[in-house]
């Protein structure tokens, strides 16, 4: 049997782009031929789903799923919205979501636990459609939250299916109160949450490099106008303290009802919950956000497909 060498695999994996072990296993079986290992990837479906891996995928999906006093919420892409809108699609990313439930929520091991229906990891599931379907898929991004006693609130905006959408929202109350009642308040919250994208829940809370960065760009603007250091100082705790004002949850106008704060919103409804409530997380994720959509000319991709 011929050396399996480390310039082998790394010469396979360069043509491939397939993984390390996949291209070492591949070389194995193949007694070290190169073009015979990338036909051997190639029927495993392995080097046709990794060379998929260089596109961008942000159309997908984001599923919640939720049991007891835990929730989470997944962010699985794909290339296109009609994938998104296949039936296998939208059970695969559901059932992730459902087994992430087992899971801290970290997309490492999201990605690591076994999907029930395969028998396979969840990353070697997502691996088996891209290269089933035939486009780029990925899981993203994902979150847990949980507490001792209370609730955490689910939330998703625009359904495409159950429990699937653009955008998802887990909220967790804690409180020894009505558990009904606690999740309806909760579910508002979620939905302010949703639409307002607070940095935190509460000022003390928010990113401090953030709160830097505000604080300068506002010392900048102030010295414009020219006034005296010490009216400058006065008029940038000002706006800092608007700043937070609109960031952080609890002291934003609440959605449902803008006379109150989230936070007054949410003591308001102690009283049908019939306990103290502490808000004590969150979670958003938003398809797609911060991932680099490539454009592209489709007459400028007509035109040089016409030159051959």
């Amino acid at each position: 049997m011929a050396e399996i060498t480390a310039a082998l695999v790394k010469e396979l994996r360069e043509k491939s782009g397939a993984g390390m072990m996949d291209c070492k296993k591949a070389l194995a079986e193949n007694n070290g031929d190169i073009e015979a290992a990338i036909d051997w990837l190639r029927a495993k479906g392995i080097a046709k789903a990794d060379k998929k891996s260089g596109r961008t995928a942000a159309e997908g999906l984001i599923g919640v799923a939720s049991s007891g006093t835990k929730a989470v919420v997944v962010e699985v892409n794909s290339e296109t919205d009609f994938v998104a809108r296949n039936d296998a699609f939208q059970a695969m990313v559901r059932g992730i979501a459902d087994v992430a439930l087992t899971t801290d929520g970290t997309v490492e091991a999201v990605g690591a636990v076994t999907y029930p229906a395969t028998g396979k990891s969840v990353t070697d599931t997502i691996k088996d459609a891209v290269a089933t379907i035939g486009e780029n898929m990925n899981l993203r991004r994902s979150a847990a939250l949980s507490v001792e006693d209370g609730v955490v609130a689910t939330y998703i905006h625009n359904a495409a299916a159950d429990r699937l959408g653009k955008l998802g929202v887990l909220v967790a109350l804690q409180s020894t109160g009505d558990k009904e009642a606690l999740n309806a308040i909760g579910r508002q919250v979620a939905m302010h949450i949703a639409a307002t994208a607070p940095l935190a829940i509460r000022a003390e809370e928010v990113d401090a490099a953030v709160a830097e960065r505000e604080r300068n760009v506002f010392i900048e603007q102030s010295r414009a106008s020219g006034k005296p250091d010490a009216i400058i100082e006065k008029m940038v705790e000002g706006r800092m303290r608007k700043f937070f004002e609109e960031v952080a949850l609890l002291s934003q106008a609440f959605v449902m009802n803008p006379d109150l704060t989230v936070g007054a919103a949410v003591k308001e409804a102690e009283k049908t919950v019939g306990a103290p409530i502490e808000v004590v997380g969150m979670a958003r994720l938003l398809l797609g956000e911060g991932v680099e959509k490539e454009e592209s000319d489709f007459a400028a991709e007509v035109a040089a497909a016409a030159k051959g």
